[in-house]
């Protein structure tokens, strides 16, 4: 009877957490061949396998999780000192709103490397200054001399050269090819022509009178106060002019001077009864767009007869 109330009992299989018995309760069932036995155990090894392979599988997977992200920071925060949850910056400060991938963002780079640094630009070469111009000194000096008795204008007159009255008192003949640096820059009184100069005059290159040979021509004007202005341009270097002048009962003045600040020079000569002539030589320097100024006037007259000066020629070289 008791074999029989055993073998209609239901038999629960063993789980996790019950405690272990002596002996396996299969082993006592009744009424199993021990091949149905056998065969229980090895399924339940099967599951007992699959559950540890999927354990060890888990334990991989989180293995090699943890070398990939790194060890996480126990208090609580994530690479880059950020707290557990919170996201990355979508851009960077000055840029917030702005699309940061598009153009921001350097291809080809792996997590935490920077893109290199960009070289430094060349500084432009300072520029080169500009040499002072070289200051030009103001330099004056007048003489006279005894004039030659016939003077060749195209040799003294080597840059340029001027002549007047040879076909009268309103007749210039200028140095051809010349510089033009000499004005004739008018003056005071009526201009008369005379053609009775105790000195001539010669040249190879005039124009519009080509040559000519023996000139005693020039031109005068008469009364005190009356006379000639010229004017000489400069350019830097020095200058010799050469001023070829009379008086006829007066005494005239030569005053020359620079249209800059510099020295200014003044001369005279004088006949009370009748003619002279006189070369005036003048030496100056001044920086290029001033000129050197002449003057020639009657300072006296010592006759109501036109006392005068008079004018034949310029040279400069």
């Amino acid at each position: 009877m008791a074999e029989e109330d055993l073998s209609r009992q239901r038999i629960r299989p063993w789980r996790h957490g019950d405690p272990p018995a002596t002996h396996h309760p299969l082993t006592a069932a009744p009424g199993r061949s021990r091949t149905d036995l056998r065969r229980l155990a090895r399924a339940r090894r099967r599951r007992r396998w699959a559950v540890e392979g999927i354990a060890a599988l888990a334990c991989l997977i989180a293995l090699v999780s943890y070398l990939t992200t790194g060890d996480p920071d126990p208090g609580g925060e994530t690479d880059g000192g950020l707290p557990a949850g919170a996201g990355r910056p979508s851009g960077v400060p000055g840029l917030e709103g702005r699309d940061f991938d598009a153009g921001l963002v350097s291809p080809g780079l792996r997590p935490r490397q920077r893109p290199p640094s960009p070289s430094p630009s060349p500084s432009p070469a300072p520029p080169t200054p500009t040499p002072a111009a070289p200051v030009v000194p103001a330099v004056l000096a007048v003489s006279t001399a005894e004039v030659p008795a016939d003077v060749d204008l195209t040799s003294v007159g080597s840059r340029d050269w001027i002549h007047w009255g040879l076909r009268g008192a309103d007749s210039t003949v200028r140095k051809r090819g010349g510089s033009g640096e000499i004005r004739d820059e008018g003056g005071t009184g009526r201009r008369g022509g005379w053609d009775d100069n105790q000195e001539s005059f010669s040249w190879r290159d005039g124009s519009p009178v080509a040559s000519a040979s023996g000139s005693p021509h020039g031109v005068y004007r008469c009364g005190t106060g009356s006379g000639f202005t010229l004017a000489v341009s400069a350019d830097g270097r020095a200058r010799t002019v050469r001023v070829y002048a009379g008086v006829w009962m007066a005494r005239g003045r030569l005053d020359a001077r620079l249209s800059v600040d510099g020295p200014s020079r003044t001369l005279r000569i004088e006949d009370r009864h009748t003619s002279r002539s006189t070369e005036f030589t003048i030496r100056f320097q001044a920086p290029k767009g001033s000129r050197l100024v002449l003057t020639w006037t009657v300072e006296q007259a010592f006759s109501d007869d036109c006392g005068n000066v008079g004018l034949q020629a310029v040279a400069l070289r």
